[in-house]
């Protein structure tokens, strides 16, 4: 269908009008604000596509969500459950990477004796399934994944390669800061020495050492933990040997951490002296480097080998930046496309782990998630104009940044505790996909609007989608339906909602000015027009020479007509010449006219429908 819609650049002419003097201050005027809105960043193409799952929770079709439930209670999913159609299902999304979280083997609650794996002590466990992110051995998998635990290993591999078969690259985790209480690994490759087998126990700090001690101290679980919620367990007593006592994995140097300490953890050690030297670096990059930087690289090159096509980096920033310098470069030697994505949550650091610590991507929370989640919420004093200075203070690595609105560790779009309705993930993601050149994220259930009801066991009940506990996710499952992964359990609104994020997503990796174009901010020249709501709307200009896009993303509860000034010189400067040009929106296929013909000192009239967003390509 063709829609007729009446667009004017803000006419510069107009501003010059009258003497010289007043001319030339106009023009800077002008000029300064097109500065102030345009990116100065080389553009590279870093569209990715993420989708991540959290493995477990993924292929599971029990709905029973008993708390604290057993996984014969509960239920659990498996590498298996993620078959052909789930990944092509996940494809149709527009993705090209499958963040597998959870994967390599950490601390749980469930018996695996029989297939020689020591039971976990719960009083250093959190939920029943565990924390994904207290590994208890870098080289295997979790044994909960697996239909057959003892080819829980050769399961996986299997599972990569049915990813790749159908077009998809494989993510999963390296947690490179802490690792469970009791490690031990039963599945290190002929030749490879544990993580602390050769520690120097006697001593708090050892550069060498693999982990930080509490010398002649025993470890003290925290007072008032509870585990499994109170049920009994043969291994919750309220004790755990560990003589001396570690350092847990946030840092907290004492024997007896509090329940709100990573207490399940132990922090390992990269020759940073986090006991009396306040953080002083004790290696050098090029000389011998410390124990545990030369194991976790033979575990980082383990997976690789095994055709891991990326990893997202747990915490990076508590891992000194050379490290990162030092060993991602050996990795790419290995494979040259391998993605690194790092969690890091200082922005002052941002420059340093990518340009330094030569990371890919990094988590764009603080900045871009942050400011649209305070809108889509409604907080007082919330605007998306604070968008601008957002990406302005990212400009020179903008496209280095991972968006997203949900994942494991945020709550869910539809929660009471976030925006309570699941359409404002349109709006968001709209402009999370296009604002910059890098990779966008989604989380599995989003698309289809899953709220993350009812307490679970460890994780409560929180808006999150627990990653402790066995537990469906019941409006994913709907898409699952018994392993079709059909979606034909969906209600009308849901099947809307996915195929909107199928339409975003595939029109943000299919767009060359999305991915590769300069991006030009609209918000500085609409912030006195009466007709645009600078708070619930955005827009933005992404260009190459060849096209053009504008993004305009409408937060308002209802449908809207506002009105986008576009300045004649950003019109001259993207290349627009032609008084009348049709449109394409790349969203939904409908094509507009755009009159330049008709233009006045009023704006771009766009009519768009609640909680809506337009990708007009010209």
């Amino acid at each position: 269908m063709i829609r007729k819609i009446t667009i004017l650049g803000a006419l510069l002419s107009m501003l010059f009008a009258g003497c010289s003097t007043s001319h030339d201050k106009e023009e800077k005027k002008v000029k300064k604000l097109l500065g102030e809105s345009q990116s100065t960043e080389k553009i590279e193409d870093h569209k990715i596509i993420i989708y991540q799952m959290m493995t477990r929770l993924f292929g599971n079709t029990n709905n029973t969500n008993k708390p604290w439930g057993t996984l014969d209670d509960n239920g659990v999913g498996k590498f298996n459950d993620i078959n052909d159609a789930a990944l092509q299902g996940i494809k149709e999304l527009g993705t090209t990477h499958v963040w597998y979280t959870g994967v390599i083997e950490h601390a749980v609650i469930t018996d695996y004796r029989k297939s020689g794996i020591p039971l976990d002590d719960a009083d250093v466990v959190k939920g029943r399934a565990g924390s994904p992110y207290a590994i208890k051995d870098y080289y295997d998998v979790n044994p909960d994944l697996a239909v057959n635990v003892d080819q829980r290993v050769e399961e996986f591999e299997a599972l990569i390669k049915r990813t790749h078969d159908n077009g998809l690259k494989v993510i999963i985790d390296f947690v490179p800061n802490h690792v469970a209480r009791k490690y031990h690994s039963d599945k290190k490759p002929k030749g490879v020495e544990d993580f602390g087998a050769s520690d120097n126990v006697k001593a708090g700090f050892d550069a060498n050492n693999n982990f930080y001690y509490i010398p002649g101290k025993p470890f003290v679980v925290p007072e008032g933990y509870q585990p499994l919620g109170g049920d009994k367990f043969p291994t919750s007593d309220g004790k755990f040997k560990e003589v001396p006592a570690k350092v847990s994995g946030n840092g907290a140097v004492t024997f007896a951490p509090t329940v709100n300490d990573w207490f399940e953890t132990v922090r390992l050690n990269y020759g940073v002296n986090h006991i009396s030297g306040n953080g002083e670096k004790v290696f050098d990059i090029n000389g011998d480097v410390p124990s545990t930087w030369k194991k976790t690289l033979a575990v980082l090159t383990y997976w690789t080998e095994k055709g891991v096509d990326g990893f997202r980096c747990d915490m990076a920033e508590m891992v000194p930046v050379e490290y990162w310098n030092w060993m991602i470069p050996k990795i790419k030697k290995i494979n040259p496309k391998i993605r690194f994505i790092a969690e890091v949550y200082n922005p002052t650091e941002y420059k340093n782990y990518i340009f330094n610590g030569k990371f890919d991507y990094l988590y764009d929370k603080v900045g871009v998630y942050d400011s649209l989640r305070a809108v889509m919420e409604d907080r007082n004093g919330s605007s998306l104009s604070n968008l601008t200075k957002v990406w302005k203070d990212m400009d020179g690595f903008n496209n280095h940044m991972l968006r997203f609105l949900e994942n494991h560790d945020e709550q869910r779009i539809a929660s009471k505790e976030f925006a309570g309705d699941p359409a404002l993930g349109i709006p968001g993601m709209a402009v999370s996909a296009a604002l910059g050149s890098g990779p966008v994220m989604v989380y599995f259930g989003q698309e289809v609007g899953e709220p993350a009801i009812g307490a679970s066991g460890f994780s409560g009940d929180d808006g999150r989608s627990t990653i402790f506990d066995y537990w469906g996710i019941p409006e994913h499952q709907k898409w699952v339906n018994g392993h079709k992964y059909d979606g034909d359990l969906l209600s009308d609104e849901q099947k809307t909602l996915r195929n909107d994020y199928k339409n975003l997503l595939k029109a943000a990796k299919g767009s060359e000015a999305i991915r590769k174009g300069h991006l030009i901010d609209l918000q500085q020249f609409n912030r006195t027009n009466s007709q645009y709501n600078v708070d619930k709307t955005y827009s933005f200009i992404r260009y190459t020479n060849t096209d053009k896009v504008l993004v305009v993303a409408n937060f308002e509860n209802k449908d809207i007509t506002t009105e986008v000034i576009i300045p004649n010189e950003v019109l001259t400067l993207i290349g627009i010449n032609e008084k009348k040009i049709n449109a394409k929106d790349l969203i939904t296929g409908d094509s507009i006219e755009i009159d330049f013909d008709k233009a006045n000192e009023r704006g771009l009239s766009i009519p768009i429908k609640k909680y809506g967003a337009l990708y007009l390509s010209f």
